[in-house]
């Protein structure tokens, strides 16, 4: 469930503003705004469904008089070929929204397929599959909540809500004990203070200076496996960089109670979808739901 209603609806508005600007000029020359009609959404490959939410409010911003019925529901896994929703109401609104409409369920839906598919890898593993800050600028809402619908779980939401310090953080204050240091006197008590780390030698200093995460950056599986052992369930560790559907299992296997993925959100493939209009200005035929 996306919990801030206010910044979908703005988000929404923006990506409309962009797409329709003054006017559809081929829709408004083309259909007029009183004919009505149907059109289903149809799923052309198997996926995990996310943003059916996000799909419907854009359609609902340009006419809130639309009808939907949903067939599925976020997290779904939805085989090819199936429809997943139908909508009702004025055609060329309809058309004024599908683009717009259809970009962000497939970006969302892209990432949480996706999402599965590294959680189950790690699955036979204790490790945690977790997105990073590597979104979209304007909808890390959406695409952190769909890694959500995926089965991951979401790292800090930006630099606001959560303490990370890494290797420029660490050159800047002088070292990691330093940062660390600092970071105590400066953030309350309740937040968790994460480190980023190179190698072995950086997990015993950030272990000695009090971190209470540690992120294993671009280490190798040899290098994880150790800093598991060193750390022995003191603190949790997160392993980073350039983590893959090849590797993560491998990643999995050290220990590690985290495995961050730039990729999930970075460059994920869209979920293949498809709007078709079904029938305009008359009654839906029986059985068609």
């Amino acid at each position: 469930m996306i919990e801030n209603h206010l910044l979908m609806r703005s988000v929404i508005r923006s990506a409309l503003d962009e797409d329709l600007g003054p006017g559809d000029i081929t829709t408004d020359a083309l259909i007029d705004s009183e004919i009505t009609g149907w059109a289903v959404l149809l799923t052309r490959e198997e996926l995990v469904l996310a943003g059916l939410p996000v799909f419907e409010a854009v359609f609902l911003e340009i006419n809130p008089r639309m009808v939907f019925e949903r067939y599925f529901q976020d997290g779904d896994v939805v085989p090819a070929g199936t429809r997943v929703c139908s909508i009702t109401g004025s055609l060329s609104h309809i058309l004024k929204a599908e683009r717009t409409a259809l970009n962000f369920l497939q970006r969302m839906s892209g990432i949480a397929t996706l999402t599965k598919q590294y959680v189950e890898k790690a699955s036979p593993y204790k490790a945690m599959i977790l997105d990073t800050r590597k979104t979209v600028p304007g909808i890390r809402l959406f695409d952190k909540y769909a890694v959500r619908t995926g089965g991951g779980r979401n790292h800090r939401f930006g630099l606001f809500d959560g303490v990370l310090i890494k290797d420029n953080h660490i050159v800047a204050a002088g070292s990691i004990s330093r940062s660390i240091q600092l970071a105590r006197k400066g953030v309350p008590h309740t937040i968790k203070i994460e480190v980023e780390v190179e190698d072995i030698a950086g997990v015993e200093e950030a272990l000695q200076a009090g971190a209470d995460v540690i992120l294993l950056d671009n280490m190798s599986p040899e290098q994880m496996t150790r800093a598991v052992q060193l750390v022995s369930g003191r603190v949790m560790i997160e392993a980073s960089g350039g983590i893959t559907l090849d590797t993560v299992t491998d990643v999995a296997k050290c220990g590690v109670d985290m495995i961050s993925v730039g990729g999930l959100t970075h460059s994920p493939r869209a979920a293949d979808f498809s709007l078709e209009i079904i029938s305009k200005n008359s009654e839906i035929p029986p059985g068609s739901m």
